[in-house]
């Protein structure tokens, strides 16, 4: 492990900790010698890094001391690579813009020896076809699941139906070839799925929901419990 890895780490041990944390808990779990995390313990202090404590008693970190945001593990960098490989496979363009944006953020921010994780990451995916561009933009869709607002649809099923329906958003979800809208349809009383091939129109209201979001979600959480307890696949 590198010694910037370690300095990352030791204070993660320190921040996750309600009690002084020993020098011989941060070797055995970071598989160091000891007297490293004497050293590395001030490093840390010489950077002012509000640590104290001692051999033998062990070590503390001030509450109120946080790291900067994107003071990343390479780990976490490998899974944010990950992350964006497999939303590129959503074929979603603007929540792929999103995470290449997010990528090149996240590049001009950590230090310089850090970059190799991002040029050359230890994970990837397979290749795979991206499925066709999706009928109608999501960026509303997810707004207005965010803002909690209602979402006017003209619906076609897949016997051709076309229905219009007031529903009550609760997530879209990604599948490998569609895309489901989930929701409380006013129409049906009921949670419902939408595919979003096969939405002809969608507009979304100024009305709120009627209940918090987290309420909608709570309930939507529990009768998706209780169809899988039926065996049924919502």
């Amino acid at each position: 492990m590198r010694k910037a890895e370690r300095l990352f780490q030791i204070i993660q041990i320190l921040r996750r900790s309600s009690r002084p944390v020993t020098s011989a808990e941060i070797a055995e779990e970071l598989e160091v010698a000891r007297r490293t995390v004497y050293r590395d313990i001030a490093d840390l202090i010489g950077q002012r890094v509000p640590i104290t404590g001692e051999a033998g008693f062990g070590y503390v970190i001030d509450a109120q001391y946080d790291m900067p945001p994107l003071m990343l593990t390479p780990e976490e960098i490998e899974a944010a690579m990950l992350g964006a490989q497999m939303v590129a496979r959503l074929g979603d363009p603007a929540l792929t813009n999103a995470a290449s944006d997010l990528i090149a953020k996240i590049s001009t921010t950590i230090p310089p020896a850090l970059l190799p994780f991002i040029a050359e990451p230890a994970v990837g995916m397979r290749p795979a076809d991206i499925p066709a561009e999706i009928a109608i933009d999501t960026r509303p869709i997810r707004q207005a699941i965010r803002e909690g607002r209602k979402i006017a649809l003209e619906y076609r099923a897949g016997s051709g139906e076309t229905t219009r329906r007031m529903i009550w958003p609760v997530i879209l979800g990604y599948a490998d070839s569609y895309r489901l809208l989930i929701g409380w349809c006013e129409l049906r009383k009921g949670f419902r799925h939408f595919r979003a091939d096969r939405i002809v129109r969608l507009d979304v209201m100024e009305e709120p929901i009627a209940m918090p979001r987290q309420k909608l979600v709570r309930q939507w959480q529990q009768w998706r419990a209780s169809e899988l307890s039926r065996g049924r696949r919502p």
